[in-house]
């Protein structure tokens, strides 16, 4: 287990955050309107996962997130690492399937440890089922492409079947690009390959790992842009991104909202605002983030995040 799962210490995250340092990072529970807190797996795990907060009273709803805190970034890749294949143990052993979805930016560089011992060859590769949480429309060996750059960085390394990893049709327009991706997910709900959230009715994905931009959007979901507030696609698109390529396909709230875990990405200095936006307790429904839209309806988020991200949260 890591130092940051094993020696860390938790407390409950406010406006007047208290907490206990280790070494290399710290682990913070964010307060959280949810289901009670449940145990991760039942069996033990080659790959042990950290523990869940559960830090309400009797009564209350439990803290359904945390917060991991770095000093080095070789310490968060190693903690992320770890959290992955804990989950893909989980998840092959319940399911006989892991499906993960990525995104991209720097979080492709931090699970390089997955190709690396002892997880290239302790994790079961032939049941994960790798997703995008959102697309450039652009051909997949364009520099643009998330897949190309989760290729190239992470899946190539990785012996995980071909025809589970689901790329965009890049052959398609933005609208037609999204409308396939979506019906190719209702097809893998229908085979059990995605799970299906009793709570919300949407695609359960067992692991969303997601990264911010310092304007606080995620995916391609976009501060300002009404595609925030869409209920009811499992994927939609847009065709004016605010961030160049204009052309994107991307997962919804809903979507997101609905995985059983999800890792946040956030490091580096440029991060703080939104961070701090985020995270300070003062945030208002009027002019949300769409980072600040994350909130897992049936399921658990863990923030990695490093001290430059964390530096304008004086408390922390």
């Amino acid at each position: 287990m890591s130092t940051a799962t094993a020696a860390a210490a938790s407390t409950s995250l406010s406006s007047s955050t208290r907490s206990r340092s280790s070494p290399s990072s710290r682990i913070l529970a964010t307060p959280r309107r949810s289901l009670p807190a449940r145990p991760l797996s039942s069996s033990p795990s080659r790959f042990p996962l950290g523990p869940v907060s559960a830090m309400a009273t009797p009564g209350e709803a439990a803290s359904r997130k945390k917060l991991l805190i770095f000093d080095a970034e070789e310490d968060l890749a190693a903690s992320l690492a770890e959290h992955t294949a804990g989950l893909s143990e989980k998840f092959a052993a319940e399911r006989g399937a892991f499906a993960v979805v990525l995104s991209g930016g720097s979080l492709i560089k931090a699970l390089r440890k997955l190709a690396e011992p002892p997880y290239l060859d302790a994790v079961d590769w032939s049941r994960w089922h790798v997703f995008w949480a959102d697309e450039r429309v652009v051909p997949k060996d364009h520099a643009d492409s998330n897949y190309k750059l989760a290729m190239d960085g992470f899946l190539s390394k990785v012996p995980i079947p071909a025809n589970q990893v689901y790329a965009m049709n890049d052959t398609l327009t933005a609208e037609g690009a999204a409308a396939d991706y979506e019906a190719r997910l209702y097809q893998l709900i229908k085979n059990g390959v995605v799970a299906l959230s009793p709570v919300t009715g949407f695609p359960k994905f067992d692991l969303m790992l997601l990264g911010m931009g310092p304007d606080g959007h995620i995916a391609s979901l976009f501060p300002g842009h009404p595609i925030v507030h869409e209920n009811q696609k499992l994927v939609t698109y847009v065709e004016d991104s605010p961030k160049p390529p204009p052309k994107r396909i991307t997962f919804t709230f809903p979507v997101i909202n609905s995985s059983a875990h999800i890792a946040l990405m956030v490091t580096g200095a440029g991060k703080a605002g939104a961070v701090h936006k985020t995270l300070s307790g003062k945030e208002s429904s009027s002019d949300l983030l769409p980072v600040e839209m994350v909130e897992p309806q049936d399921g658990e988020m863990t923030w990695f995040t490093d001290k430059p991200a964390m530096s304008m949260l004086s408390s922390i």
